[in-house]
């Protein structure tokens, strides 16, 4: 009998966490393990508005899978699409060719791509905060902005360049404005005659900031912004973006050269490629996280539809890092049990809160219903990310960072990474061309077929 072949697809919280309890769980040789993903390392998102600060350093939150893993198999590219007639996925490979990775059992923790509307202006003038290059971008970018605003003599300009616009009031639009505006203000102190022009805003559609954090946290929030000077707008969204400028939604023109786009999260188009049914993208799978009809095939993570059984307010799980992480564990189980044989398992979590960090001293947190804020709240905020880190190399880089900053102040300098005046646009960034359900099982035919004449059966 051969060796089972397992495939994950997706190196974030899920697919790598999958990985690593596949390994422990099966013997050395006894199948083969794969994992698919267009970039060989593991980024710990959460902490990506640090990142853009400057807080943090980028090798701090991405963690090598190479590291991570000690038998399995790297597959680089883009899983473009799924062939579930001949088990096959379609990988586009960083050189654009296609080629297939046949699977015995698959796991599917591709995870969401920025949200996008249909705003004008939009996809060419706005910023991403979703992966490491935008991060980093972002900083060198607003930096840019606040050196030619100092060096500009003309008014108009200068509030243009000094103005920002964050759009989304979730977790990440939040850290990102407040981590941001603190960034502007270590820089004012070389720029004063600035210090007065600078102002940041941030917007959304919903009526309140950061609904999960509950109705008192989420107006302590709202007023550690406010004390921060970020204007924040609820209720409203944008109508139209240009080089220059950011309309609202209430009629309002604010002169500006930076939107940050964080309006949430869509599932990646690979779950469409199955040809089975999803629910608002996101593919529908059992309680026991198999794809209904399809018992090799497994979902987790931002891109399915896992049903809640621990929760009578909501049916599905919700898309955070801290499901996908917790998901991994079972499914790698189930996995194992599909493959000897045994009965699946439920995945059941119940909630365990929700942190936020809006840097320098300011936090909040719930955790198991209790609620925090203060110096409280910013030792359990940074105690759950250093311990929810999977690499002790990125913990080590993570508190040093922490330490340095908090010893001897922040560092006010661009990293090279020039956008040429022009936004790195998100749509851009994160576009890839995915196969349809035919075109899936065309692909693979072809890609199969070239391999059984290249190298035999």
């Amino acid at each position: 009998m051969s060796r089972p072949r397992i495939v994950v697809v997706g190196a974030g919280f899920g697919g790598l966490h999958t990985v690593r309890h596949l390994e422990r769980r099966i013997p050395n040789g006894a199948a083969d393990i794969a994992l698919v993903a267009p970039n060989d390392y593991m980024l710990y998102s959460p902490l990506l508005p640090q990142v853009a600060s400057g807080l943090l350093t980028p090798q701090s939150v991405a963690m090598s899978v190479h590291r991570l893993m000690k038998k399995t198999r790297f597959v680089p590219g883009h899983a473009v699409g799924v062939d579930t007639q001949d088990r096959t996925v379609v990988v586009r490979r960083p050189t654009g060719e296609l080629a297939p990775v046949p699977y015995d059992r698959l796991v599917l923790a591709p995870g969401g791509l920025t949200r996008e509307f249909d705003i004008p202006g939009l996809t060419e003038h706005a910023y991403g905060a979703k992966t490491l290059a935008e991060a980093v971008l972002l900083r060198d970018h607003v930096l840019g902005q606040l050196e030619l605003a100092n060096d500009s003599k003309d008014p108009i300009e200068r509030e243009e360049r000094c103005r920002f616009v964050v759009v989304g009031g979730g977790y990440t639009g939040v850290e990102t404005a407040a981590s941001l505006m603190r960034l502007c203000q270590e820089a004012a102190d070389r720029y004063p005659e600035l210090r007065s022009v600078i102002r940041w805003h941030l917007v959304d559609i919903a009526p309140k900031v950061l609904p999960e954090l509950g109705d008192r946290l989420g107006r302590k929030a709202l007023d550690l912004l406010r004390n921060l000077g970020i204007e924040v707008k609820l209720k409203v969204t944008v109508r139209e973006v240009t080089a220059d400028k950011v309309v609202l939604t209430d009629g309002r023109a604010l002169p500006s050269r930076t939107l940050i786009w964080t309006a949430g999260v869509s599932p990646s188009p690979l779950m469409e490629t199955l040809g089975k049914p999803t629910m608002r993208g996101r593919l529908e799978v059992g309680t026991n996280l198999s794809v209904p009809g399809q018992p090799d095939v497994f979902a987790i993570g931002d891109a399915a539809a896992v049903p809640n059984l621990s929760s009578a307010e909501s049916a599905y799980c919700p898309p955070t890092a801290q499901y996908a992480s917790r998901q991994a564990a079972t499914v790698a189980q189930n996995v194992v049990n599909s493959i000897l044989g045994r009965p699946l398992r439920e995945f059941q979590h119940k909630d365990m809160g929700l942190v936020v960090d809006l840097s320098g001293s300011d936090a909040l947190a719930r955790i198991m219903q209790f609620d925090l804020s203060g110096l409280p709240a910013l030792g359990v905020t940074r105690g759950y990310h250093v311990m929810s880190v999977p690499s002790a190399t990125a913990r080590a880089r993570i508190i040093a960072n922490w330490g340095i900053r908090a010893i001897t102040g922040g560092e006010v300098a661009r990293m090279g990474f020039a956008d040429e005046g022009r936004p790195s646009s998100f749509v851009a960034n994160e576009k890839v061309d995915y196969l349809d359900a035919e075109g899936a099982r065309k692909t693979s035919a072809r890609l199969l077929e070239n391999d059984r004449d290249r190298y035999g059966d």
